[in-house]
């Protein structure tokens, strides 16, 4: 079976992606709340909840296959205060590294590396961020290459993230895998411009990625919605009405085409900081009728919880988004168990991977290059 450590786990999103057909020999996440969740739901054996800075390679059983990590991405983030990889938050990949350094210098190099994070890693520090990281990887001895997947091709959440793809140079990779030039979807803009910055022992250890064009996705917004909520609950009229006088013009537009369009609207709401037209600032309410939610975050204040709005011809109703649907619109299964309280269950869903997204790279770049790498291994 395929083994893997799991570092910045979270609630074990990664775990679900990489599915079944995975054996998770170790498990480490800062945060004790979202430790008690990842052992609710995959047990306690291989998890230790502590600062990674504090995990020791002694403490990593056998050799794993995969060594996935989902660092955190506060200081790389377009909304964050731009420390980068000096931050105190997303700078906790240098103590992972160097437990990967030691594995290596221990003769239990992982044969992958996955490390994924938010696309503002691409432009963060005017690019020496991702420098940095492809540049890690490529001096340890690895082969790297990046894809941009936006969960939204799986789920109806619009959730782009940066997905780095290590394969240690001594491990065989299937032509089939690799492309000659970037790929349209997997490569966007931004990813190129970030590679056409690399110093030349990155480019030289670069690789891009191929993947298939996934198949269309089946669900709308409107199908994850839970008609009587646990955790939260409808808004009163008032508030409802409250929130449409919050809308310019443009969004009441959108409320008015979602009643005439003949079928159940489910709508995202956020609430912004925008100027006021007269000098100053003040809170509006943003609506979109796209048949997508918009990208899930932390609920660090009252504007980053997301509020949907439920149309069905002159009715509205409002209310936040609840758990349940956080955790559908991640790819966690009905079965996955959840924090009783709503700000760690949203938490732990906007913090965390989408679990499809996840698993469309394991079928299409981990396995294959796991059973190509075997084979060709075999046949030798």
């Amino acid at each position: 079976m395929r083994t893997f450590y799991e570092f910045f786990a979270g609630g074990g999103m990664a775990r679900a992606g990489l599915g079944k057909g995975w054996n998770c020999l170790f498990a480490n996440d800062f945060d004790a709340k979202k430790g008690l969740s990842y052992a609710e739901n995959w047990g306690g054996d291989h998890l230790h909840v502590s600062d990674v800075a504090q995990i020791k390679s002694s403490m990593l059983p056998k050799e794993a296959d995969l060594v996935w990590a989902s660092f955190p991405c506060q200081d790389l983030s377009l909304a964050g205060a731009g420390a980068g990889l000096k931050g105190s938050r997303s700078g906790t990949f240098w103590p992972f590294w160097q437990l990967v350094k030691k594995l290596g210098k221990e003769g239990r190099a992982p044969r992958m590396i996955l490390l994924e994070n938010v696309c503002g890693a691409l432009t963060s520090h005017e690019g020496k961020d991702f420098s940095a990281i492809a540049g890690a990887l490529a001096r340890e001895g690895f082969r790297v290459g990046a894809v941009v997947v936006d969960a939204v091709s799986f789920v109806p959440q619009s959730r782009p993230r940066l997905f780095f793809v290590g394969v240690h140079a001594d491990a065989p990779i299937p032509h089939e895998l690799v492309s000659s030039t970037p790929m349209g979807q997997w490569h966007t803009p931004g990813l190129i411009d970030a590679f056409n910055r690399l110093p030349k022992i990155s480019k030289d250890a670069w690789l891009w990625w191929r993947m298939p064009a996934p198949a269309p996705r089946t669900t709308v917004f409107a199908d994850l919605i839970e008609e009587e909520p646990t955790g939260v609950r409808w808004h009163t009229a008032a508030e409802t009405d409250k929130l449409l006088a919050m809308m310019a013009p443009l969004h009441l537009e959108k409320v008015e085409k979602a009643k005439k369009a003949g079928r159940r609207m489910v709508g995202a709401i956020y609430r912004r900081t925008r100027p006021d037209g007269m000098g100053g600032r003040g809170v509006r309410a943003e609506v979109r009728f796209d048949d997508i939610a918009g990208c899930l975050r932390t609920p660090s204040g009252g504007s980053s919880r997301q509020i949907i709005m439920l149309v069905e011809g002159n009715k509205i109703r409002t209310r936040l988004l609840s758990p349940r649907e956080a955790a559908r619109l991640m790819g966690l299964p009905e079965t996955y168990k959840l924090p009783t309280n709503y700000n760690d269950a949203y938490h732990l869903a906007g913090d965390g991977l989408a679990v499809p997204a996840v698993r469309y790279i394991a079928a299409n770049i981990l396995e294959p290059l796991l059973a190509g790498g075997r084979a060709m291994k075999m046949a030798a």
